[in-house]
């Protein structure tokens, strides 16, 4: 008997099914691969008897299977780039960042994490907004612009309150999350030798003496003089900014074309549509 060939229809939704499974694939591929990385740091930390490496290892794992846990509780489909994204973006920030001290052996890592932490915070809030907007419970209609402002400002607001819990850690822990910055000119009111409101500036530093209470000295050997962390936080809420940017634009078009944009589509998340949260069991 002649085989049946397969209508246009039915090849269309086996192609459909093959790059889903594709796609779920890489999430997969790359998981694992991260999962077997943090195991074979975290073994290693245990043999140096490092033991907050051993925290941070376990952290990372947990944080790994965040977007999993995610996607299963809130029932909403994160695509696979963003997906992926999230996951380098963990083992980028806790495991080459903080364990293989990439933030002091390339000094733009940081830079470069907080830029695609504002990426990724816009597209969250973008996301979360959008899903009420496009809901059948919720009577509002909001326009693409204010979609995009509010992406803007989620993002902000995640990156404002990471720099206050790291000005908290270094206060609370002397960890020296927000790092240093050595600067050869400074300028404050507090060096107006008339005690007024006039700012004094000190310019062509070169070193700096730190006086302890027990009258001990200690040049600094840095080559200028110590800014506390202030000019590290600017930078890294200007470039979340540029990234929160960045997504805010790509969403506005997103919606101006409703949900056509290829490009866009890759890291905003979608409600999972009832009946196939009904057909899972969920």
């Amino acid at each position: 008997m002649a085989r049946k060939k397969k209508s246009p229809a039915g090849q269309g939704r086996q192609s459909t099914m093959e790059a889903l499974r594709a796609k779920k694939g890489a999430v997969v591929t790359v998981y694992v691969a991260l999962r077997l990385m943090v195991i074979a740091v975290l073994v290693a930390q245990v043999f140096k008897r490092n033991f907050e490496n051993v925290f941070l290892c376990g952290l990372t794992l947990l944080l790994l299977l965040v977007p999993t846990f995610v996607e299963r509780k809130i029932h909403v489909d994160l695509p696979d780039t963003l997906e992926i994204i999230i996951m380098l973006f963990i083992f980028a920030a806790e495991i080459l960042g903080e364990i293989q001290a990439y933030y002091i052996t390339f000094p733009y890592w940081d830079t470069m994490l907080h830029t695609i932490n504002g990426f990724l915070c816009a597209a969250i809030g973008f996301a979360l907004v959008d899903i009420l907007n496009r809901s059948e419970r919720f009577s509002i209609q909001l326009s693409p612009i204010f979609l995009a402002i509010t992406a803007f400002c989620f993002s902000m607001t995640i990156g404002v309150l990471w720099e206050f819990f790291e000005c908290a850690m270094d206060q609370l822990f002397l960890l020296d999350m927000q790092k240093d910055t050595v600067v050869t000119t400074i300028s404050s009111v507090m060096l107006d030798p008339a005690g007024g409101n006039h700012p004094t500036a000190i310019k062509g530093i070169t070193d700096v003496i730190v006086v302890t209470a027990d009258g001990a000295q200690h040049p600094l050997g840095l080559g200028g003089y110590l800014d506390i962390g202030i000019l590290d936080t600017m930078k890294d809420l200007f470039v979340n900014f540029i990234g929160a940017v960045v997504f805010s634009v790509i969403g506005y078009f997103y919606v101006k074309s409703r949900g056509k944009g290829r490009f866009a589509r890759r890291f905003i998340p979608q409600v999972v549509p009832m009946e196939e949260m009904e057909q899972k069991g969920e």
